[in-house]
């Protein structure tokens, strides 16, 4: 939008501009030769040439210089307004020295334009052409877009300060994050692990059979501990690559089946070229999924079914636990973090009771609009 403006802006100007320089020559009262025409052609030309002074300003101020030129040969003695326009223009995008050697010439051309267009001694002829093109005009036209161009360099780095500043406020408060995870979470779950790996050295040393609960949280453990050092290293490293996705998938459902959970796994459709925020979010989804039906739901079995279209990605995760229509359970962190995820990459998350008793979490992710 902000770019149709300034294209609809830059053509207004382009077109006042020409007109007031055809107002201009024909207020003369020129006779309608075939010089005076060509000298109005190109007083219209120099004037629409403004049009594109943003995309391309040195272009620009040729052609509106040799209009000026032209049209002064051509007998019309009108002030070269375009040009002034385009010097402006090309200065404040940065082409000093292009738009000094171009006025230069200018400056020397005009005069000879001037005593090419009729018979003029040399002083009516400079001062024709210092009427079409003063020093003064020239320079503050300059002046202004430098002024400009320097105003726009030092609103641009204001803002890249004050985005540096907010970027190492974040960078801080992330390795803060870090640390804190480190000291509080770090040791507690290297204690689980290291009892329950204890737990079962001594009970296979003694020949007992190993409880399943146990062989569980050992693999829990384990599991917990690298999420968490990947978790760390992201955090402090700032490395937005995905530790685990689809592709680790299966190793939650054999996970949940070690605990006793009758856990299936069906994949349909052609996989696609997944983004990895998708990716990380479905891992996300289903390992919540299971962890809640392990924890929660007092269920038998659970089904993770992964479909792939076109245009998205669809994952369902059904258990046959005890809830039901009538009691829903109250979302908590994990589900709420799970519908955070999903509506972020523009998705859709359905989390209900079944009507024949159990528990569903379905969630649709488009896959063209993830950043």
């Amino acid at each position: 939008m902000g770019t149709r403006r300034a294209v609809v802006a830059d053509w207004a100007i382009a077109v006042g501009v020409a007109a007031t320089l055809l107002v201009t020559g024909l207020s003369g009262g020129h006779p309608a030769t075939g010089l005076d025409l060509l000298g109005y052609l190109l007083l219209a030309a120099g004037g629409l040439a403004l049009a594109a002074r943003r995309r391309a300003p040195v272009t620009v101020l040729v052609v509106t210089g040799s209009c000026a030129v032209g049209y002064q040969a051509a007998g019309l003695d009108v002030p070269a307004v375009a040009y002034l326009f385009a010097v402006y223009a090309a200065v404040r995008s940065g082409h000093r020295a292009v738009t000094i050697a171009v006025s230069a010439a200018m400056l020397a051309t005009l005069p000879l334009a001037a005593a090419a267009s009729g018979p003029h001694d040399a002083g009516e002829a400079f001062a024709r052409a210092r009427g079409a093109l003063e020093l003064a005009w020239l320079i503050a036209a300059g002046a202004a877009g430098e002024a400009l161009r320097q105003a726009e360099q030092r609103a641009e780095q204001a803002e890249r300060t004050r985005e540096e500043t907010a970027r190492r406020r974040a960078d801080e408060e992330r390795l803060r994050i870090a640390r804190e995870l480190h000291d509080s979470l770090t040791h507690q779950i290297s204690i689980v692990r290291l009892q329950a790996d204890v737990a079962v050295h001594v009970a296979r040393r003694r020949g007992e059979p190993v409880p399943d609960a146990l062989l569980a949280i050992q693999q829990a453990g384990r599991e917990a501990l690298r999420e968490l050092r990947a978790t760390l290293g992201a955090l402090r490293d700032d490395d937005t690559t995905p530790p685990r996705g689809l592709d680790q998938v299966p190793e939650l459902v054999e996970r949940a089946r070690t605990i006793g959970l009758d856990a299936t796994l069906t994949v349909e459709g052609q996989r696609p070229d997944v983004p990895a925020a998708v990716d990380r979010t479905v891992y996300r989804i289903v390992q919540e999924s299971l962890t809640n039906v392990a924890r929660h739901a007092d269920a038998a079995t659970a089904s993770v079914r992964i479909d792939f279209r076109p245009d998205a990605l669809a994952v369902r995760v059904d258990d046959d636990g005890k809830a039901t229509p009538g009691t829903a359970p109250v979302p908590g962190i994990g589900l709420l973090g799970m519908r955070e995820r999903v509506t972020a990459l523009g998705g859709r998350l359905r989390t209900e009771p079944r009507g024949g008793g159990g528990f569903t979490v379905e969630a649709e992710l488009p896959l063209e609009r993830v950043p």
